[in-house]
Parts: C-alpha cells; sequence; structure tokens
C-alpha cells in the first residue's frame, strides 16, 4: 500500500491549492479516503473525508464551504481543494486509507499560508 501526496507549497491568504493523494496497492475504489492536517506544535487533526463511490463527504467545520473533497476512482487518486486559504490552515495534509484493521498514511506535503 503506498499514498503520495503532492500539490503543496507556499500560497498567500486568500489562495488556492489543489493537493493529490495518488494511491496504489489496495483497490482505491473499495475504501473511503480522509484528509487530515497537522500544524506545527500541535496535533494531527481531521479535514475531511469522501466515500467510496465519492458519493458522501465530510469535512471539519473551520474548512466548510473552502475545502471541496473529492476523487477519481479511475485515476487511483484523491483530491482536496483549498479556496480562501487563511494562515490557519498552514500544516502538513496527509492523506489516509483505512484498510481492514490498519490505516495507511502518506508521508504528507507542506503547506504555509503567508504573505
Amino acid at each position: 500500500v503506498q499514498l503520495v501526496e503532492s500539490g503543496g507549497g507556499l500560497v498567500q491568504p486568500g489562495g488556492s491549492l489543489r493537493l493529490f493523494c495518488a494511491a496504489s496497492g489496495f483497490t482505491f475504489s473499495s475504501y473511503p479516503m480522509r484528509w487530515y492536517r497537522q500544524a506545527p506544535g500541535k496535533e494531527r487533526e481531521f479535514v475531511a473525508a469522501i466515500s467510496q463511490s465519492g458519493g458522501d463527504t465530510a469535512y471539519i467545520e473551520s474548512v466548510q464551504g473552502r475545502f471541496t473533497i473529492s476523487r477519481d476512482n479511475a485515476k487511483n487518486t484523491a483530491y482536496l481543494q483549498m479556496n480562501s486559504l487563511k494562515p490557519a490552515d498552514t500544516a502538513v495534509y496527509y492523506c489516509k486509507v483505512p484498510l481492514s484493521r490498519t490505516d495507511y498514511w502518506g508521508q504528507g506535503t507542506q503547506v504555509p499560508v503567508s504573505s
């Protein structure tokens, strides 16, 4: 199982980024996907989740209306579209897949939001 995040980088407040999570080693379309983030000095927190088909999504309140999680099962890829970014969104962003009794994580992608 491998998850590889990409798309991070320095962005100004109010800007947008699209994160990618490329998955391999399992049947991607059979599992929900989740995004988490960890800000400097803080615990990792849940950001967004999407069901296997993409029909159901959930978000932490602080990103509701600004972030959109999606997936392309044909490309084995999950996405996190982030708009209206704030300095408080600065973090390392991780994708996660819950497989049976084990969670698998990517290595993370950094998103600094600063002017």
